[in-house]
This record gives structure tokens, sequence and C-alpha cells, in this order.
């Protein structure tokens, strides 16, 4: 059983927690294309998903907020626990993806200025999306669970996931992702050995 020390880490994927299972809720995204949306990024910037070429999506539930500890539920609802460790691994492995040609975007409900914060306090270079407006969830019917947050975002969640975009087009799904350190690893190994 994980160690209160461990529950309360956000770096940390504490032993014990539930495991995702694979529900089939991603089934339909393989070969989609992406809609026509525009996603307002941590840069400023708004990122036209379906003039993506080369890209990984990884999506996760929201960053939580330094020095505040996860509550208890959070860390016992299946996937939900890891957003931290996901994104530091992308940040730690993407140098690796820029010489393969490949943009790393991640995505979540949250606001902008959160993920900007989140970016900071972290030291990643790659660009976060906000589908705070839930246009993305919608479009592409995307898992979703609901949990009550006190601020940066709605109360509806992604599902953690990630996508390999090819010209505007999703090739590529990682669904369940667990455990979500390594995520960025597996979703390198996989394009290295296409």
């Amino acid at each position: 059983m994980a160690s209160r020390e461990d529950l309360d880490n956000p770096h940390v994927i504490p032993e014990g927690i539930p495991v995702p299972v694979d529900d089939g809720a991603c089934d339909h995204l393989a070969g989609a294309e992406l809609p026509p949306l525009a996603l307002p990024s941590t840069s400023g910037r708004e990122v036209f998903l379906p003039e993506l070429r080369r890209a990984v999506l990884f999506f996760y539930p929201r960053t939580g907020v330094p020095l505040e500890p996860a509550l208890d539920d959070w860390n016992w609802i299946p996937g939900a626990r890891g957003c931290t460790p996901q994104s530091c691994g992308f940040r730690d492995l993407h140098e690796e993806f820029e010489r393969l040609g490949v943009t790393v975007y991640g995505v979540s409900t949250q606001t902008t200025a959160f993920q900007r914060a989140f970016l900071e306090r972290n030291r990643a270079r790659y660009e976060i999306l906000s589908d705070e407006a839930l246009r993305l969830v919608r479009a592409m019917r995307l898992p979703t669970f609901h949990y009550k947050v006190e601020s940066g975002g709605p109360d509806t969640l992604i599902r953690r996931q990630a996508w390999y975009v090819e010209e505007g087009r999703i090739a590529k799904v990682w669904y369940p992702v667990f455990p979500p350190d390594r995520n960025a690893a597996t979703v390198l190994a996989w394009l290295r050995a296409r």
C-alpha cells in the first residue's frame, strides 16, 4: 500500500492505485480526421488541429496545485493519478521527439493560465492546448469523467490517452495509459519502430 508521502507527492505514481481498464471508449478514434477546431495554446497562439502534420497529443485529466496534496478520492479514480509524471515524461524526452520531426502537445480541459503555470513550474518546452470549452471532447466523443474542481477549468476531465497524428488524421491511439510516467517512452519507441 502507498505511503501518505507518496500519495501527497504529485511526481510519484503510488503503489496500489487502481489501474484503468480498456472500456473501448477510444476505439472509434484510430483513423479519424481531426475536427476543424483551433484550440488555445500556452504559447499564446491558436493551434488549428487539421494542420497538424506529425504530432503527438497526450491527454491528461488535470495537474494539481503546488503544495496542495491530492485528495484521497482522486487517488482512487482509475487512471486519474499521474498527470505530472506523464507530462514530465514528455518533457524529458522532448528533444528525442524533435529529432524525429514530431511536435508534442499536451491537452487538458484546464485553462491556459493554469497550464502555463504548470509548464513554468516543471520547465517543459512543449505547448499545452486547452479544451476548456469541451469542443474537442464533444467533436471526437472523448472519454471523460466528472470531478469537482475549485479552479482552473471545468469539472469535466479527459481520461488519459495519447494520439499520434499524421496529416490531420489520428494514426495511432494509446488508451488507457498506465503507468502514465512511461507513456512518452512507449510512444517514442513506437515512432522509432515505424
